[in-house]
């Protein structure tokens, strides 16, 4: 709206309705769950969700996590704040509408010594 148009301040003709990040989550600030930014998330098949019980958000990062996605791609996609992106997770995994799949940590990898030993038995080939 224009600056002299009377209306809301909180409607923006540019950019749409403003919403602030803790409406979205009910005012919720941390998930229930820790997601890593590079964890997968996948949804549940669109046939399977009821979307008429849920937020419209919610309903977005469903659809975009038919495949495989990971949280900041996610956020990015959705267009929500990384934030509010982990708690929205948080409520579509209690629910079971998302599977979380966290990276191995540095720990459970191969040492060197084992990557050496492997890539010095490949050259003997």
């Amino acid at each position: 709206m224009a600056a002299d148009t009377p209306g809301h301040d909180w409607l923006d003709m540019d950019a749409g309705p403003v919403v602030r990040p803790y409406t979205v989550t009910g005012g919720r600030v941390r998930p229930a769950t820790g997601f890593d930014l590079v964890a997968f998330v996948v949804a549940a098949p669109l046939d399977r969700v009821d979307a008429a019980q849920l937020q419209p958000e919610h309903r977005a990062i469903i659809e975009v996590a038919q495949r495989p996605v990971a949280v900041a791609e996610l956020s990015a996609r959705v267009d929500l704040a990384l934030g509010v992106v982990r708690v929205l997770l948080g409520d579509l995994l209690g629910a079971g509408l998302v599977v979380s799949y966290e990276p191995q940590p540095a720990a459970a990898l191969p040492n060197y010594d084992i990557l050496q030993a492997v890539v010095n038995g490949l050259r003997a080939l």
